[in-house]
């Protein structure tokens, strides 16, 4: 898995053909509805062996690198502490690099996303823990950003 963290650009292609195939079950795509049963624990395996998924039901990979936010023991959605240490790593967890410094770097490395590690991020919302951030996108399209529209 570690070679999928460190080459972005090739999940960016993964996410751009799963945002079409799913495009394609848009209408079908709604919470509580036969397909998010189905996606649910599908995005639980997937994102959890690659990005250590923590199932926040609003998943921004690809506004910040390929690298899931939540796994900030922070649980920062915007950018770095002010902790972070010289060498990169976290001020909470010393042997973890941080991050919003990986998301930073990475995202230098996605062609089509990569600038939106600049947008600043809603907050979480907690109601949509362990739902499918599949669904949960494109049942509110018009919210989600430009590139969710086919």
């Amino acid at each position: 898995m570690r070679f999928l963290q460190n080459h972005p650009q090739v999940l960016e292609s993964i996410y751009l053909l799963s945002l079409k195939i799913l495009g394609l079950f848009r209408s079908r795509l709604k919470p509580g509805s036969r397909f998010e049963r189905f996606l649910i624990p599908a995005e639980r395996l997937t994102k959890g062996a690659v990005f250590d998924c923590r199932m926040c039901g609003q998943c921004v990979l690809h506004s910040t690198g390929m690298t899931c936010p939540m796994t900030c023991p922070k649980n920062l959605r915007n950018g770095p502490c002010g902790g972070v240490r010289p060498n990169g790593h976290c001020e909470v967890v010393p042997d973890m690099p941080c991050v919003w410094v990986q998301a930073w770097e990475r995202s230098g490395k996605m062609p089509r996303f990569g600038s939106e590690i600049l947008h600043v991020l809603p907050p979480l919302s907690y109601d949509r823990e362990g739902s499918s951030a599949w669904v949960n996108h494109f049942s509110e399209g018009a919210k989600a950003g430009p590139h969710w529209k086919q």
